[in-house]
């Protein structure tokens, strides 16, 4: 006999909780944002909005279905499995947050304060679920699979990401390593950089667009992926010259099978995915990691 459905609904912390539990009473917390000219209503207001849309998405959730929340700190120690349906309820970015801990169950993102977030990964409003939910694992429901890029270091640390893996130094200071291309004749050059980004077409529209952007990137024909493409796009930070280091790799892209790899020179690298620094893959010197497609893509309903 088959397990019944779980929804599983993914939130996180409110500003507005994360003030009051900084300064104790709602009163402690106006009071230290109108110091700063800032009003706690629009905050107190924003909380409550999501607190409205978290109610009326439990309430859709059919009653033949099992049901559990977990916080977005919480993820990292949560046991997602396989009969779930993710139901983030958020802003796009705790889409991202939670793509890394699946193996492929249905996500359905709801979009808590539209105006405010872009809603390319919360496509949905509160008032959606109750004709969302009970569709969700019918046969022909429309799910769009976004590519994943993953790290993989020879100790196998494995690590997930939906939008970027960033490889470089603790605090973001000077990284050592060596770089090179799976796909480019076995080329490798030593670098000292700010680290190094691997993105997604979803990532596209984030950290990996600001830096596309200021390389003008149209100036050496490098094309930014879809989300659904297969293609990986990567970008070395700030790459310092000098008799032992280069900077002639320092952007590219990577078709499906290809991979990155990165041998650290330094006594400690870490590697992170969509900005999660406290989640991160440690590396010392000499050890290898390879960056590319991740095998596994989010299944995002809508």
């Amino acid at each position: 006999m088959s397990l019944a459905p779980r929804a599983v609904l993914v939130h996180r912390t409110t500003e507005y909780e994360e003030l009051v539990a900084r300064h104790g009473t709602h009163g402690q917390a106006a009071f230290f944002l109108s110091s700063r000219g800032r009003d706690i209503e629009e905050i107190a207001e924003r909380h409550r909005r999501t607190r409205r849309a978290l109610a009326e998405v439990t309430a859709a959730i059919p009653l033949t279905w099992r049901q559990t929340r977990v916080e977005r700190t919480d993820l990292d120690r949560f046991l997602f499995a396989p009969e779930d349906v993710v139901v983030v309820v958020g802003q796009d970015g705790l889409v991202a947050n939670a793509a890394k801990y699946l193996a492929g169950q249905p996500v359905v993102g709801i979009d808590t304060d539209p105006g405010r977030n872009p809603g390319v990964l919360v496509r949905h409003r509160p008032a959606d679920a109750r004709t969302l939910l009970p569709s969700v694992l019918a046969p022909g429901t429309g799910t769009t699979d976004l590519t994943m890029v993953e790290a993989v270091a020879d100790d196998t640390q494995r690590l997930l990401a939906l939008n970027e893996i960033y490889l470089g130094a603790p605090g973001h200071q000077t990284a050592r390593y060596r770089l090179g291309l799976d796909d480019d004749g076995g080329a490798v050059e030593a670098q000292a950089s700010s680290g190094v980004l691997v993105g997604t077409g979803t990532g596209a529209t984030g950290w990996i667009r600001s830096v596309w952007q200021e390389r003008s990137a149209g100036d050496t024909g490098l094309r930014l992926p879809a989300p659904t493409e297969d293609r990986l796009v990567w970008f070395v930070r700030e790459a310092w010259p000098s008799p032992a280091t280069g900077t002639s790799l320092v952007a590219g892209e990577l078709t499906p099978d290809a991979r990155l790899t990165l041998t650290v020179e330094s006594e400690r690298l870490i590697a992170f995915g969509d900005g999660i620094e406290t989640d991160a893959v440690e590396l010392t010197w000499g050890q290898r990691v390879r960056v590319g497609r991740a095998g596994t893509a989010l299944r995002l309903v809508g």
